[in-house]
């Protein structure tokens, strides 16, 4: 085992505590960044590109029929194929939290649409689910297992918040073990399933679950309700014929304390467990060999790499298993560092160079790793810990555009996140979207008041209607604060007067004067 220092040359503090890794055709993407997306990367997911010990970080595109992929942190996620003998594959992604903290109960369908040596298109689709639905949760796994041609998920363990009946304001954010139930999502007919099996009989979170064909091996996780990491190992076998799916689970011995450990696969059916910790206030730095063979698991210990001094003192860590047996770990950087977020990242490669050459590895892994940010009192399982699921080998893409947080504006002063009124309740910590248009910033409209100033539509209480009118008719809009000063300063508009055709002079008629003498013939024709 080697253990190599990688230099961050984008900005690192993308990579935080929860963030999961995707492999896609041996090739690496990062996804569930610490905050909400930006302009540079809207969809939140960038292609990771390490060369000569240098890791950059690119940012990719979703299609346009993808839906809302918000950067849920600590979720499960797992690969999932068609069938055994397909290359071809989709990511599953269940949970985890937003960057408001609200946990998330949806399931997402992740694909690979195109790639080329200056782009990446992924499709993201909400797979929209029946039945005995899994509750919101985080820190938990989801597997696939195949049994009689047929494949089914299967999730177990993770975290929730309290009951909303049972929150208070100083317990609002307080979180419980979800109950021990193993859930079965059949997403051919979009249906789950729930089960209640004895051996389970305490909620499991940040464990880790190695699944091989029709069986899953459950092994460490934290118990909040206990306080402990039960050395137990669980056997989860699932059959699927053509009735009811049928679960039978057993307690195997051999098991070890940890929670937050990393898996990563060196053979077809061999697996190196790395990281973690044994206790509140102690990391394991003993390493770990798991073997899978004849429907049975081996468990023995193996030598440990040169850990630098850097690791062995650090009081947290967190990694992700990027495939073929190599493993990327992260630790906080010094206090006195300038960006108080950056981490140090190491790349720990499990097998020999030799060995690096054999073909792509098939089998599942999920594990849960690492933790959030603690003060310097906070046990570690007080953290959030989170899951990484991923079968990375190689990194030769042409170069394309590198994100750099540095090249954003400060949109906490201009842009989209401004005070726009007096009522503006916008903040870049806790917005989400309000408008079905809207993907990782709030529409704004023009006040056409003065030298002109942008307000927020959803300040304006504008509906999405007359938002969609505003933006497509060419006319002016006044905000709230501006619209009734603006109708005050008007001046009537000024009315065109006709121009009037000048009239004929009329000609003066005679009349006939009274006291002039009349002839008496004229008057008498005028009276007959």
């Amino acid at each position: 085992m080697s253990l190599q220092m990688v230099s961050a040359v984008s900005n690192s503090s993308l990579l935080q505590p929860g963030c999961s890794l995707l492999n896609f055709d041996g090739h690496v993407f990062f996804f569930g960044q610490k905050g909400w997306p930006k302009r540079s990367c809207p969809t939140g997911v960038f292609f990771l590109d390490i060369k000569q010990n240098e890791l950059k970080m690119k940012p990719v595109f979703f299609s346009k029929d993808s839906c809302y992929l918000p950067p849920l942190r600590y979720p499960a996620i797992c690969t999932f194929r068609g069938n055994e003998e397909s290359d071809k594959h989709q990511y599953i992604i269940h949970g985890g939290k937003t960057p408001n903290n609200d946990l998330s109960d949806k399931i997402y369908i992740m694909s690979l649409v195109s790639k080329t040596s200056k782009k990446t298109t992924f499709q993201c689709v909400e797979k929209d689910l029946g039945g005995d639905v899994p509750e919101a949760r985080y820190g938990h796994t989801i597997n696939v297992v195949h049994s009689r041609g047929k494949s089914m998920s299967v999730i177990f363990g993770g975290r929730s918040y309290i009951p909303l009946a049972q929150r208070t304001t100083e317990k609002w954010n307080s979180v419980v073990d979800c109950l021990p139930s193993v859930f079965l999502v059949d997403f051919e007919f979009g249906c789950c399933t729930s089960y209640i099996l004895p051996e389970l009989q305490d909620g499991l979170s940040f464990h880790v679950s190695v699944a091989r064909n029709d069986t899953i091996y459950i092994l460490g996780g934290h118990s909040l309700q206990n306080n402990t990491r039960s050395p137990s190992l669980y056997k989860l076998k699932v059959d699927l014929p053509l009735g009811s799916p049928a679960l039978t689970c057993s307690v195997l011995p051999g098991g070890i304390s940890v929670s937050s450990a990393i898996v990563t696969q060196t053979s077809d059916t061999e697996f190196v467990l790395v990281g973690g910790y044994q206790s509140d206030s102690q990391k394991r730095l003993v390493c770990n060999t798991i073997v899978l063979e004849d429907d049975k698991i081996e468990i023995v210990e193996r030598a440990s790499p040169d850990w630098t001094p850097d690791i062995k003192h650090c009081r947290m860590w967190f990694g992700c298993d990027m495939g073929k047996g190599s493993v990327l770990l992260g630790i906080p950087g010094a206090n006195k560092q300038l960006i108080s977020d950056a981490n140090y990242f190491y790349i720990l490669r499990c097998k020999g160079a030799e060995e690096d050459e054999e073909e792509e590895l098939t089998a599942q892994i999920c594990s849960q790793a690492s933790t959030e940010d603690q003060g310097d009192s906070t046990p570690f399982e007080d953290s959030e810990e989170f899951c990484f699921s991923a079968e990375a080998s190689s990194f030769d893409v042409d170069d394309i555009d590198t994100y750099n947080e540095d090249d954003e504006e400060d949109e906490s002063e201009t842009g989209y996140w401004i005070t726009c009124c007096a009522s503006c309740n916008i903040d870049i910590n806790t917005w989400v979207p309000f408008y079905s248009t809207e993907l990782n910033k709030p529409a704004m409209i023009l006040c056409s008041h003065g030298a002109g100033h942008w307000v927020h539509a959803q300040c304006m209480d504008l509906s999405e209607s007359m938002l969609l009118h505003l933006s497509e008719a060419n006319i002016k809009y006044f905000c709230n604060e501006h619209v009734d000063l603006n109708k005050g300063l008007q001046t009537p508009k000024k009315a065109m007067h006709l121009k009037k055709q000048p009239m004929k002079p009329l000609r003066k008629k005679k009349t006939m004067n009274l006291t002039t003498p009349v002839k008496k013939s004229f008057l008498r024709r005028l009276f007959e």
